[in-house]
């Protein structure tokens, strides 16, 4: 069934509204996938605080050159549809990654992410992306690598002093 005009324009008012507030946006192929795991997709990155949106390209061009985005969804083969990171720029791409590691028929063609607004990365740098540790796991490792100097400090010094005290009781005995 068409879509009328008044359902066209509100699709391109919430694309164009996505695009503007995306800290990443990403473009998969979900040709071949599943109702059922394109569901279970959804559910992943609405954990993840992400959105995907499915549009007709020329919907998706539209709204391209009115954000002044410089990619040509035409020009893109396939079935595509459009991930919304709101959060960060990599939990979308984490999830989408993990989620084509698991099924086939989902493939990453490339996106965009804040830090990098007007160059669009190709597939192997948003899989790159996507195999990063989350923003917590690096905050943890950041914390591990300040807080090891002290710990080893402690550590040689309660050395020292079971020392100490293993030698004063050896005298005792």
């Amino acid at each position: 069934m068409a879509l009328t005009k008044e359902q066209k324009e509100k699709i391109l008012k919430n694309l164009k509204e996505k695009i503007a507030r995306r800290k990443a946006m990403i473009f998969v192929d979900f040709s071949g996938l599943k109702v059922k795991d394109l569901s279970d997709l959804r559910q992943r990155l609405k954990q993840a605080k992400s959105e995907l949106l499915v549009a007709k390209k020329t919907l998706m061009k539209i709204a391209f050159k009115e954000v002044k985005v410089k990619t040509d969804p035409k020009e893109i083969k396939g079935e595509i549809a459009l991930v919304f990171g709101f959060e960060d720029e990599i939990s979308p791409a984490k999830v989408v990654y993990q989620f084509s590691q698991e099924n086939e028929n989902l493939e990453i063609l490339g996106g965009y992410i804040e830090s990098q607004k007007d160059e669009f990365l190709d597939a192997e740098k948003m899989i790159t992306l996507g195999q990063l540790p989350t923003k917590k796991e690096l905050l943890a490792n950041l914390v591990r690598v300040f807080s090891a100097p002290t710990t080893n400090l402690v550590n040689v010094l309660e050395g020292n002093l079971k020392g100490l005290i293993y030698a004063l009781s050896a005298i005792k005995r």
